[in-house]
């Protein structure tokens, strides 16, 4: 007799750059991941695409036919169950990935809202901490993190445990601090017009910020040579100004991570989270000891009068890569339990 598989539930980190999967086992254990893999979001013209190549794979396969339940984290603002990436050309919907996988509940989420859930899932060697503070008990938190894009989240106490707040904060407009940050704001204006947070805190960010260094101070020719043909120039600035192997790259680093701890402490004060405030993306970890090196904190708790304030909130970096996807993941087993409301159910296999 052929013993069946074990329900199983599948989360999906949608993002610009990359999309990841994970098929994990419905109860049990945590995570429970019995398959997981990550593709070339730019490679796949819709996540039904890059889902069906996943659940094609050897060891997913046997488990393609008993998933009881989805969520997929998504780089751009959820409605009605249909999501628009904002820095890819995919659109979502809920009801359409239930139908052709056949799978009975299927929930969307912003990517943010998704590693805000995936910290709780986290062990303490996860996160390093940039400023203690003095965490208040159930305080309001935030989360942000640069990657392809720039995504916020916000979290509140209800009495029981957080809720979790989508944001599109990353799109604010970019508010300089000094003149060097004037020249900065000038430059990207002249190429896109308005200017948000997002187009300095990015990887294409950071490589702006390099070109705009560059037009002050030349930088080396061999970082010249490296930039040719790189698929990635953030990944190559980023190697130089760690390694200090070029001036104008360590000073990239340096505005990059000053505008940073800028941005994170405006989302602080806007929400006063006094419960933390936590920094995730892909590209925080890749730049940790630069982050690391008092630059982001002291930008951070720089707000005048409300310096004080500012260095009582703590700070933690997000090291693990699959924070978004343990969301997702947490996510899809809570709606894999019968107790989940109907509504957010969609028609039985």
């Amino acid at each position: 007799m052929t013993r069946r598989p074990a329900r199983c539930v599948l989360a999906a980190d949608v993002g610009g750059t990359k999309t990841a999967l994970a098929l994990a086992r419905a109860e049990g254990a945590w995570p429970g991941i019995v398959s997981e893999h990550v593709y070339s979001s730019q490679d796949h013209p819709s996540l039904e695409a890059v889902i069906a190549e996943f659940l094609s794979r050897a060891d997913a396969r046997a488990h393609a036919r008993d998933i009881a339940a989805a969520c997929a984290c998504i780089a751009g603002p959820v409605e009605r169950d249909r999501a628009t990436t904002t820095n890819l050309d995919w659109t979502i919907d809920a009801d359409s990935l239930a139908a052709r996988f056949g799978i009975a509940a299927v929930e969307l989420m912003n990517d943010f809202a998704a590693v805000a859930v995936g910290i709780g899932r986290l062990e303490a060697d996860d996160l390093e901490t940039l400023q203690t503070g003095r965490a208040l008990e159930h305080g309001a938190r935030a989360v942000i993190g640069a990657g392809t894009g720039l995504g916020v989240a916000l979290m509140s106490w209800t009495g029981g445990d957080y809720a979790v707040h989508a944001s599109e904060g990353g799109h604010a407009d970019f508010a300089p601090v000094d003149e060097l940050q004037d020249g900065l704001l000038q430059y990207l204006r002249r190429e896109h017009g308005r200017v948000s947070y997002e187009r300095v805190l990015s990887g294409a960010g950071l490589a702006s910020i390099f070109e705009y260094l560059s037009t002050r101070e030349a930088p080396s020719g061999e970082i010249r040579e490296a930039l040719k043909n790189a698929e990635d120039a953030a990944a190559v600035v980023s190697t130089f100004g760690l390694e200090r192997r070029d001036p104008v790259a360590v000073r990239a680093l340096d505005l990059f991570a000053t505008v940073y701890g800028a941005f994170a402490g405006n989302v602080a004060l806007t929400v006063l989270a006094r419960g933390g405030i936590y920094i995730a993306g892909g590209i925080a970890p890749k730049i940790a000891g630069k982050l690391k090196d008092g630059t982001l904190v002291r930008a951070f708790t720089s707000k005048g009068r409300f310096s004080a304030l500012l260095s009582t909130f703590p700070v933690k970096l997000v090291m693990n890569p699959k924070v978004g996807l343990y969301g997702a993941l947490h996510l899809a087993r809570r709606l894999a339990q019968p107790t989940v409301h109907p509504a957010r159910r969609r028609g039985a296999r």
